[in-house]
């Protein structure tokens, strides 16, 4: 029989083994070591203050499972920040329906409001697709998707949109940019009518899908069945593969992001005299 691997902390057994850490952590310590990295991009971002209104953008998968779990335990004692859900139906057959995303939020205790693209366009996602075609119906999705959800957090006085978004999003994000030649979106700042804020943007995904799994009941983990990218799957692929030899890549790919969105410096100055 090969022994359970031990946590570097307290000798309990380890759920986890970070590579890039060299710990392993039992359920205890991975929590902690996962909420504080969480508090610290929050607090470095300045990402939510008194009087905010943040809102989770809850589909029912991994990621926006966990960001409304973690948010609830770090905001549910506070009278001066408010923590709500909202749920868009886009009518993919099979794919996160309604009731998984209202079964979580009633778990966790979170208001919830929703809508449909059948409501407010009178089509489903799944139409747009046998009628247009995969590609053109998945670039329209997202502009009709991020468009309902605006509408919808206008309405409800929100002032933060909190995304599951984890490490290997954004460091895939600003490798596609570069392969693809995207400099506009690479440097550019994200212009949103409600800013999105990124709590998990320093974390891997399994450790998102381990921390969703040890505290939400019935999320899902399929990816979207729509999505037909072959880039996309090359960078994951990629990424992953550079990443198993080099465990900073991630983490510097997301570095790089941020500093290249940041304002620009001043212009140097120069010597009066000389010009130098």
């Amino acid at each position: 029989m090969i022994e359970s691997m031990q946590c570097s902390k307290c000798r309990r057994d380890a759920v986890i083994y970070q590579r890039y850490s060299g710990l392993h952590l039992c359920e205890q310590h991975f929590n902690r070591d996962f909420e504080a990295k969480a508090k610290r991009a929050i607090r470095d971002h300045r990402w939510i203050v008194s009087g905010d209104t943040v809102a989770v953008a809850l589909s029912g998968g991994r990621g926006s499972s966990a960001v409304l779990y973690f948010l609830h335990r770090l905001l549910h004692e506070r009278r001066d920040v408010r923590l709500m859900a909202i749920t868009v139906d886009e009518g993919i057959a099979g794919y996160r329906g309604p009731a998984q995303a209202r079964s979580i939020a009633e778990s966790i205790g979170v208001p919830r409001v929703t809508a449909s693209f059948r409501e407010e366009y009178g089509i489903t996602f799944d139409e747009m697709r046998s009628r247009k075609g995969t590609n053109l119906s998945c670039s329209c999705r997202g502009v009709l998707r991020r468009a309902l959800l605006d509408r919808l957090a206008c309405e409800n006085g929100v002032t933060k949109f909190a995304c599951g978004s984890s490490l290997d999003d954004g460091a895939r994000s600003v490798l596609e940019c570069v392969l693809r030649g995207d400099a506009d979106r690479l440097i550019r700042p994200e212009q949103e009518a409600v800013p999105r804020i990124r709590p998990f943007m320093y974390i891997p995904e399994p450790e998102v899908t381990l921390y969703a799994s040890l505290h939400v009941e019935g999320f899902g983990l399929a990816d979207c069945p729509c999505v037909e990218d072959p880039l996309r799957e090359d960078v994951r692929r990629i990424l992953d593969d550079y990443t198993s030899r080099h465990p900073a890549t991630k983490y510097s790919l997301v570095n790089l992001g941020e500093a290249l969105r940041e304002p620009a410096a001043e212009e140097s100055r120069v010597c009066e005299r000389c010009g130098e």
